[in-house]
């Protein structure tokens, strides 16, 4: 019998749930300072939402994906990626009727991917995305990569790196095409299996692989960019252009091509480059998904968006030492020595809650030198001691753990009198 985590998946403890909370919070802030509306997607979908919306030929559904019947015989797929459920969301509740376009919104989601653990990947792993649905204005990119690149910022990242490509629109894809089939063909079978595939279903995720990444015929590929028609051209140079305006430095990688089939134009990931972050570099993957709203029944709407992985984010912090500002201290801890005591403190301790104040108290029974170490190693500001001598006078003792001056406060006082000591607590 295994009574342990299934593997590739972890216990995030109440130690790092604080840096958890703190991170999405912030992210929160900031998606509320760009106008992006939250959305909660189930945690699993029927299977053809991700075959469809992912593609058939990406490593995601033919490899990864946790799909299973129900008692029904319906195949359900755990989401493995956030944009296909947004998509089909948006689709099934009819969002492209809103008089408010383009419809912004964020969503912090569990994500399943059945692959080899390691760190920063795992099988069950934490994702921050964003979609934009509506909009085919080359600003709205560079407001999505903004928005990014200011969620790393706020949380004082700096050895990060923007890097950009454009997959162009559907003829300069075709064109591309075929010019990788012709490249390719002569060489494929020294590549891997699943290139050997790829190549008659989709040849720009060679491009991808990572396991003949170093093949001769990887660096003489040919280039998207010299493929691009004039529109797409247009399109790449506006992105760019608002990108300059806002003081965001990209690198162009022309290889750059993402792991899903519903990617054209814009196609962008975010990089750690901090020393000892590890092999694998990406912290954020996203571009821009023309034609998904169709695939899934929609109508034609434009699109844009990106994955955020919350591990990796933590990753990079620790990797460039960044010490996020958490306080994990406690407003005060209830000593209360005796039975009648006892009883009074649950009653001061729930009215002290019930006006803001946070506030915890001793459940073991321990002595009253016991209950003051409680009270240190819970960080607590201060201790409010109330003893059988101290009912008896209506009082209560107010001592400060970090000078260790102490007060005596009439009990009907005590939430004003607590209120002022932690600077105006609601």
């Amino acid at each position: 019998m295994n009574l342990k985590a299934a593997r590739g998946t972890v216990d995030i403890l109440p130690k790092d749930t604080k840096k958890w909370q703190y991170v999405e919070q912030a992210m929160k802030e900031t998606c509320d300072r760009f106008n992006f509306k939250e959305i909660r997607t189930p945690m699993f979908e029927h299977t053809e939402v991700f075959q469809r919306g992912v593609g058939e030929t990406t490593d995601i559904v033919q490899k990864e994906m946790y799909t299973f019947p129900d008692r029904g015989g319906r195949s359900l797929t755990l989401r493995p990626e956030g944009t296909a459920g947004v998509v089909r969301a948006f689709v099934q509740n009819k969002l492209y009727g809103s008089p408010i376009q383009p419809t912004k919104l964020y969503y912090f989601a569990e994500m399943f991917r059945y692959e080899r653990p390691q760190q920063g990947r795992m099988r069950q792993l934490h994702q921050f995305g964003v979609e934009v649905l509506g909009s085919s204005d080359p600003a709205i990119d560079a407001e999505v990569i903004a928005l990014a690149m200011t969620c790393y910022q706020e949380l004082g990242l700096k050895s990060i790196k923007l890097v950009l490509n454009s997959l162009g629109d559907q003829a300069s894809r075709e064109s591309h095409r075929e010019a990788l089939v012709s490249h390719f063909s002569p060489h494929i079978d020294s590549f891997c299996s699943d290139c050997q595939m790829r190549l008659d279903q989709n040849p720009l995720r060679i491009l991808d692989c990572k396991r003949d990444m170093d093949h001769p015929a990887m660096e003489a590929a040919p280039s998207i960019l010299s493929h691009l028609n004039e529109e797409s051209t247009l399109y790449f140079d506006k992105v760019k252009k608002y990108l300059d305006l806002m003081d965001i430095p990209y690198v162009i990688d022309p290889n750059l091509v993402r792991g899903l089939d519903y990617y054209n134009h814009t196609a962008f990931e975010i990089m750690s480059e901090a020393e000892g972050f590890g092999a694998i570099t990406t912290l954020l993957g996203g571009g821009r998904y023309n034609g998904l709203t169709e695939d899934l029944g929609g109508p034609d709407t434009p699109g844009i968006g990106f994955g955020m992985g919350i591990e990796r984010l933590l990753m990079a912090l620790e990797a460039e030492g960044i010490e996020l500002p958490i306080q994990d201290d406690l407003d005060c801890f209830f000593v209360a020595i005796g039975d009648e005591a006892e009883v009074e403190a649950v009653r001061l301790v729930h009215e002290l809650r019930m006006h803001g104040i946070q506030v915890d108290k001793d459940y073991q029974g321990r002595k009253i030198k016991a209950q003051f170490k409680a009270a240190d190693r819970v960080h607590a500001r201060y201790v409010l001691v109330l003893g059988e001598n101290e009912l008896t006078n209506n009082i209560i003792n107010v001592r400060s753990m970090d000078t260790g001056d102490q007060v005596e406060v009439p009990i009907n006082e005590l939430v004003d009198v607590m209120k002022e000591k932690l600077g105006g607590v609601n």
